[in-house]
């Protein structure tokens, strides 16, 4: 055995470090990535067994992703079972590590032997392990997850109970199947990859191992066994179990009730409750006060009125100016600026191209430092800002850059959105100084946008144009923390704002001890009064009437530290948004709301309180944290446009079922808007009326609902 010591953080969060003994390793399924190697943590003799991935397969964003898809639901069950009478029916994590160039993750040694060992169960054996597996699917179930993949080297044995390993394969039910299984273990449909997840397929596999078990042979892989009705206890249980469809077959927790009657309701009591209500009635509640608060006039966001006859935003130094085609320029070949005259250029089409690469010379602020502005962006109507707000250390940089990396990757195009660059010199400069470089996993300096003083940082400007062919520059700033001491300029800027993202970091909001470790490598302390930035932008927003009328979304962003963390788990890993369906915007909105004040308390969802359009998003611009200055699977962004979109939808670039206004605040239910007076009453009535074999494809292929 090879000694060494390894550092890992435990379930509740706490980090260990230990000396640790590996025997020999070997691949846990040929055509999986895994590897695996029993231990002796030797400060506790305790053995284990650890699960990891090499350096080249974590360099693969796929294994990586079933490595933490098997985490995650590892945990996610000893959340909810430890200290239950069903723990033992899982594997039990001890530890993890997967943020590192070889992620692993540590269980208790495995419980019994593969039931793939034994070629034919005793009668006795047999109806004890069908319930167990019958109870381990059902709360699995109850959890709103599918085991895929079970099959007899998963379903362990001990003689007196099963534990169920193979947590790599669970996919979440309702989410799109992908192939994924041994024949004929896996159910047709999920072979083939048709349809949604359900929690019958699960059925399927369990009746396939039962089946083996009592017969010693395989069944058929998509339909019943010819012989089942010569094995009466199989025939009574499970004839409906081998439906080719899930949608005819019983679900678990019907199997469960024919083999131990009541286990099922057992189960349900047993499980701890939800302890989110509180806290989404409370979202629900500040909904409600938001729909009573009238509307703002419609207008072209907050300082339209004043800005007029062509004027625009400067994006460097935040004054008001408009185009003069006697103050232009372009670039010549050693990239210096020479004075152009538009009248000098004859053809027409020649001219449009000229003029889209030319710039203007801006002298609003004579005590500015010298600056140009590419002239589509002072001819394509009024700019949409979108500022970006929260401390130095909130990640905001990473996350703009990849929402804008997503965006020029076409990421609006379901959206009905097309893309330009306002100036093709400066994004190229974008993307070679910023995108490219955190794609290939570097991390990236905190530095002040484009190297010009000032309140906020102007980083980027797109042309942005949407289904009707309206094309509106949007341009994208950096409001820091250090830099809201200069009153002044922060309060001009802020009168033009259209639009903020509010960036939340999980290190300074939630006092969760799995953050603790990223706390003392950042030096950075929880902060229950909330992010300073955060109120001094609040403060110093114009405002009329209850609520500030600026569109908003808040962030909570470096969500990968809490991937593992409900409810971010459930929406860390969704695919990209191809639609916007205010419902579901809502429900991660309520989830966000309930998470934050549960555990960071009120002071952070401050944005939210003051501003009567205001999403909430989970978002990790780079999918894991760095190591040595690097991310060591390189920077994948998860969720970073959806703050976006929202912005945009609040603004009409995207169009959303029930318009701009009820995308932002929600339909009020059928009890808040019913009248609560006789005059409100309608003239009818009180009420208004009027009278494979295998696993499919490589790694990539699994791995991608994972992902």
């Amino acid at each position: 055995m090879t000694s060494t010591t390894l550092s890992f953080t435990v379930p509740s969060g706490r980090r260990r470090t230990a000396p640790v003994r590996f025997g020999r390793e070997s691949r846990r399924d040929p055509l999986l990535p895994q590897w695996i190697r029993k231990g002796l943590l030797d400060d506790e003799g305790q053995q284990f067994l650890q699960v990891r991935l090499t350096a080249s397969a974590a360099a693969n964003p796929a294994a990586r992703a079933l490595l933490d898809a098997e985490a995650g639901t590892a945990l996610h069950l000893h959340r909810v079972l430890d200290n239950t009478e069903y723990a033992a029916l899982f594997p039990k994590v001890i530890g993890y590590e997967l943020d590192t160039a070889e992620p692993f993750l540590l269980y208790a040694a495995p419980r019994g032997e593969p039931a793939v060992r034994t070629h034919v169960m005793s009668a006795t054996d047999q109806p004890r392990f069908a319930r167990d597996l019958m109870l381990a699917l059902c709360l699995l179930d109850g959890q709103g997850l599918v085991l895929r993949g079970i099959s007899p080297a998963t379903v362990l044995w001990d003689g007196t109970s099963v534990q169920l390993w193979g947590l790599e394969g669970v996919a979440r039910g309702g989410r799109p199947r992908t192939r994924w299984g041994r024949a004929p273990y896996c159910s047709p449909e999920q072979r083939g990859g048709e349809g949604f997840v359900d929690s019958r397929d699960m059925v399927w596999s369990a009746a396939q191992v039962l089946y083996q078990l009592a017969t010693g042979r395989a069944g058929p892989a998509d339909r019943a066994p010819a012989d089942l009705g010569e094995h009466r206890v199989l025939a009574e249980t499970l004839r409906g179990a081998f439906a080719p469809l899930a949608a005819d077959r019983p679900a678990p927790d019907q199997l469960l009730d024919l083999l131990a009657p009541g286990a099922a309701r057992r189960i349900a009591i047993t499980v701890p409750v939800d302890e989110t209500r509180p806290h989404r009635a409370a979202f629900e509640q500040a909904l409600h006060l938001k729909r009573l608060a009238p509307a703002a006039e419609p207008h072209d966001g907050p300082g339209a009125a004043e800005r007029t006859n062509g004027e625009v935003l400067c994006p460097y130094c935040l004054e008001t100016i408009q185009l003069d085609l006697t103050s232009l320029f372009v670039t010549d070949s050693r990239m210096q600026y020479q004075r152009l005259d538009p009248s000098a250029v004859g053809n027409s089409l020649r001219g449009q191209d000229v003029m889209r690469s030319a710039v203007q010379k801006c002298t609003a602020d004579p005590d500015f430092p010298e600056h140009f502005i590419p002239v589509p962006y002072l001819t394509n109507g009024r700019p949409l800002t979108v500022a970006m707000v929260g401390q130095s250390s909130t990640g905001k940089s990473h996350l703009l850059t990849q929402m804008i990396a997503e965006i020029t990757d076409g990421g609006l195009e379901p959206f009905g959105l097309k893309w330009q660059s306002v100036n093709p010199e400066q994004h190229a400069r974008f993307v070679r100084e910023r995108v490219q470089p955190l794609r290939n996993g570097k991390v990236l300096d905190h530095t002040g946008a484009l190297g010009l003083d000032g309140f906020a940082r102007f980083v980027e400007s797109l042309l942005i144009t949407d289904v009707h062919g309206q094309v509106r520059p949007v341009a994208f700033f950096d409001l820091g923390g250090e830099d809201l001491v200069r009153t002044d300029a922060a309060l001009r800027f802020l009168l033009g704002v259209d639009a903020m993202i509010f960036v939340v970091d999980p290190a300074l909001a939630l006092p969760l001890p799995h953050l603790d470790h990223a706390r003392e490598r950042w030096g950075l302390e929880v902060n229950r009064d909330g992010d300073l930035a955060f109120g001094t932008v609040l403060d110093r927003l114009p405002k009329s009437g209850p609520y500030l009328d600026v569109a908003a979304a808040m962030v909570l962003g470096k969500a990968d530290l809490l991937r593992f963390q409900p409810p971010v788990d459930r929406w860390l890993d969704q695919a990209p948004a191809t639609s916007l369906d205010p419902a579901l915007m809502r429900e991660e909105s309520q989830d966000v709301y309930g998470l934050l004040r549960r555990h960071a308390g009120q002071a952070w969802l401050r944005p939210f309180d003051a501003i009567r359009r205001c999403t909430l998003h989970v978002a990790s611009a780079t999918g894991g944290q760095e190591e040595h200055g690097r991310y060591p699977a390189g920077a994948g962004p998860r969720r970073v446009l959806e703050p976006l979109l929202s912005l945009l939808a609040m603004h009409g670039l995207v169009e959303v079922p029930g318009g701009a206004e009820e995308f932002a605040v929600g339909t009020a239910p059928a009890m808040e808007a019913a009248p609560t007076s006789p005059q409100a009453w309608g003239p009818g009535g009180s009420d208004g009326s009027a009278g494979s074999a295998g696993f499919v494809g490589s790694v990539t292929s699994v791995g991608e609902e994972a992902k």
